[in-house]
Formats: structure tokens, C-alpha cells, sequence
């Protein structure tokens, strides 16, 4: 799944999970609270307001209370205990400890109940049931783990129940592998088509929570390396498909945080497709 190599020697192109346990809990858990504060202090935010953490994913998830949900690579837990909060029983699949404890915490400071399993989501063990989920979902920073999509796109299907939801959104590949920018504020915010949008090559990259950690997550050479391989919209379209899902939607965002900030250009995507009913 996830592809990881301390030694700086380039990973094979088949899937593995070969990134090591002490790389993601080593940092994590001091990273989230370093971000969202204890988990006492998260839960009383998410308490007062859990769709504002949801946005724009309700507008895909239609009605949650008493759905059964499953958060892929869930992180540390704050959507999904989001939507804990709204009525939907929620279980989440991730490879770390530290994000499973952040989650637990959070969870349990917030009065919810979460189904958190730590594994490989290609993985998963028998625990987790297939084919009972009534949407399945994962967000922003995902595809790029994954050497091949195929098998996370059948874990996806495998897990829905018939006539179940999957919605995926991810940054657009336009923003991530064909233009770079510069610039801190909208007045001077450049931009340069620098990339090659058909690249198939593995990028080298740090872990996606050090910047939040307090050492600013270099605890040693190497020690927060990932590799990515980024993907086209239409590979990841096509992968979805191939896995015997059906596309329902596929929707190109802009900056959604600004009216101008960006402007013109899509940087994030969400595909929303279904499992046929039996």
C-alpha cells in the first residue's frame, strides 16, 4: 500500500506496505495534538459544529444518521468521529497506531463510538465486515500511496454493500503534476505549467503529518520519506470503473477556501460512484 524506503533506494512498482510502523507512530500522535490540541479540547470543537468538518463531503453523503460508514485511510479520526457525532455508526482503517490513538481519545472525549482498525486497508482482517457498508470513503492525500490503484479500488467495492457509495476526493492531479505556483497572497500568487501531466515516475516525499509535529517531523535522515506516484484523472476514473463500480459523479473544485485565490484552476476532485445493487 503504502511505499516507504529509509535507505533512499526506489521502491518496486508493485503494491507493498513496506513503509515501517515506527515511521508513522513514532510522530503522529504529538503532530495531531500539536494541530487540533488533546482530544478533550478537539472534541469539544467538533461537538458544537461536526458538519462544518464534513464540508463538502455531506453534500455527496446525503443523509448519515444510522448509515453504516467506513473511512479509509481515516487519519486521525476527526471526520469520521464528525460523523459519529451526526447519527452514523463509523469504523475507520488505517495504518498507524499513533493516528489510532488520537482517534480513540477523540472519540471517546466526544461520546461517540468508533471502529477503529489498524492495518494495511489492503489488508484488512476478517474482522472487518465485506460487502456491509453503505458508503465508503477516503480524502485528500491518498491515491498518490498507492503503485497500483486496482487493488484499492477493490477493497473499496469489496467493502460496500450493494447499492453502496464511494465517494473519493483528492487533490486534482492539474494542481499536483502539471502547475507550479508561487506567491503567498492573491496579488502576487504566480503560476507556471512546469509538470508533465503524463509522468509515471515515484516522487520522494516527506510524511504528510511532519509539518504539524513539533520537531517539525525530521527525527532523523530519511526518517519521514514516502514516495508518491501521481495520478492522472483519468487513471483514477478508469481504476474505479475496472473494480466494477459504477461513476455517478465526478466533480472539479476550485479553491474552495478563496473566490480568488487560485482562481481558475481546479485543486481538488471528488468521485462519487456506487456498487450495483445484486
Amino acid at each position: 500500500m503504502y511505499d516507504s524506503h529509509k535507505d533512499g533506494k526506489k521502491p518496486d512498482s508493485e503494491v507493498t506496505s513496506s513503509i515501517s510502523e515506527e515511521l508513522w507512530n513514532e510522530d503522529t500522535y504529538s503532530a495531531w495534538t500539536s494541530r487540533f490540541g488533546t482530544a478533550k479540547e478537539a472534541a469539544a470543537k467538533l461537538r458544537n459544529n461536526p458538519s462544518a468538518k464534513l464540508s463538502p463531503l455531506m453534500d455527496y453523503f446525503g443523509e448519515v444518521g444510522g448509515k453504516k460508514i467506513m473511512n479509509l485511510m481515516g487519519s486521525n479520526g476527526v471526520k469520521a468521529v464528525a460523523l459519529g457525532l451526526l447519527g452514523a455508526e463509523v469504523s475507520v482503517a488505517d495504518f498507524s497506531e499513533g493516528n489510532a490513538r488520537y482517534a480513540s481519545e477523540l472519540a471517546e472525549a466526544a461520546g461517540v463510538r468508533l471502529d477503529y482498525t489498524v492495518s494495511d486497508v489492503l489488508k484488512l482482517p476478517g474482522t472487518v465486515p465485506l460487502g456491509a457498508y453503505d458508503i465508503v470513503f477516503a480524502e485528500l492525500g491518498i491515491v498518490h500511496y498507492f503503485t497500483d490503484l486496482k487493488p484499492f479500488m477493490d477493497t473499496a467495492h469489496s467493502l460496500l454493500a450493494p447499492g453502496g457509495r464511494f465517494v473519493l476526493r483528492d487533490f486534482h492531479p492539474v494542481s499536483t503534476k502539471l502547475i507550479s505556483s508561487r506567491g503567498s497572497t492573491a496579488k502576487i500568487r504566480k503560476h507556471k505549467v512546469t509538470g508533465d501531466y503524463f509522468d509515471t515516475s515515484l516522487e520522494e516525499k516527506r510524511v504528510s503529518y511532519a509539518k504539524y509535529s513539533p520537531e517539525g517531523g525530521e527525527s532523523g535522515e530519511h526518517a519521514d520519506i514516502v514516495y508518491w506516484r501521481k495520478w492522472t484523472l483519468g487513471e483514477i476514473v478508469t481504476a474505479a470503473a475496472g473494480s466494477g463500480l459504477h461513476i455517478h459523479k465526478l466533480v472539479e473544485e476550485p479553491n474552495l477556501s478563496s473566490d480568488v485565490f487560485d482562481k481558475g484552476i481546479p485543486k481538488t476532485f471528488v468521485l462519487v460512484a456506487e456498487k450495483p445493487k445484486l
